[in-house]
């Protein structure tokens, strides 16, 4: 679904009817994927070019598409290492066809459920050292966590093992901006994940004790954008929130 909000061509007919129930309670769900997108390709950008980091942790990173995350990654610092993680068989079986001899990257089959067998996976050890400061990316599946199933410890138990100067980066959903997103949601409640849109202090919870980096939590087309991007009147119609935060 996410894949065809971004304009992709990996669906199927069923991912194409529910999107299409989203879009029409929610239109503005479509930019507001292609938003978050452009987010993850900035956050990435400023890790790799601005704060040093070499080591990526993808978790949920749904079908490819244009700038993935080691792309982007390698255009700044081509040594820079990315394991992805999902749990869906169909995009592992994209992202290994993708990433079929392309050094310092691999795929992992995991549930972000189970986020302390992610780091002792031994074939995430043969690329990461965790050791060494290391950014663990969120993008868009927080969301899809309950609160019966702790999103904040989810969190604690990633960054646990990791140093001081690792990042943690987010993107969420919420309905803050528009209460549609709620209605959106509920086509997930038939889909392989339900949705939880969350509100600003909910997801600023997910952020206590570690440094935000400016701007904070805002809604992701005003985190650092561009040089001559022009923001909208309303950058809350892309109904996500993100951040970038390292640890001290």
């Amino acid at each position: 679904m996410y894949n065809y909000y971004l304009g992709g061509k990996d669906h199927y007919p069923a991912d194409r009817e529910a999107a299409e129930r989203v879009l029409a309670a929610a239109p503005d769900i479509r930019a507001g994927a292609r938003a978050n997108r452009a987010f993850l390709q900035r956050a990435v950008r400023f890790l790799a070019a601005e704060a040093g980091i070499r080591q990526f942790l993808d978790i949920g990173t749904g079908l490819p598409t244009a700038g993935n995350v080691h792309e982007v990654a390698h255009n700044a610092a081509p040594e820079s290492r990315v394991v992805y993680v999902d749990n869906d068989p169909v995009v592992l079986a994209h992202a290994r066809d993708l990433l079929h001899g392309v050094k310092g990257t691999t795929v992992l089959k995991h549930d972000l459920r189970e986020a302390g067998g992610i780091l002792e996976d031994p074939e995430l050890r043969r690329l990461i050292d965790v050791s060494q400061p290391t950014a663990v990316l969120l993008f868009a599946i927080l969301h899809f966590i309950s609160d019966d199933e702790q999103p904040r410890a989810i969190i604690d138990r990633l960054l646990a093992p990791l140093p001081s100067g690792s990042y943690l980066v987010l993107s969420h959903g919420t309905a803050d901006n528009s209460q549609h997103v709620h209605t959106a949601a509920k086509v997930y409640d038939k889909a392989t994940s339900r949705g939880f849109a969350r509100s600003r202090d909910q997801v600023e919870a997910f952020l206590t004790g570690l440094d935000l980096v400016e701007p904070g939590l805002v809604w992701v087309p005003q985190w650092r954008p561009d040089p001559g991007t022009e923001l909208t009147d309303d950058p809350g119609r892309s109904v996500f929130y993100g951040a970038v935060a390292r640890k001290p």
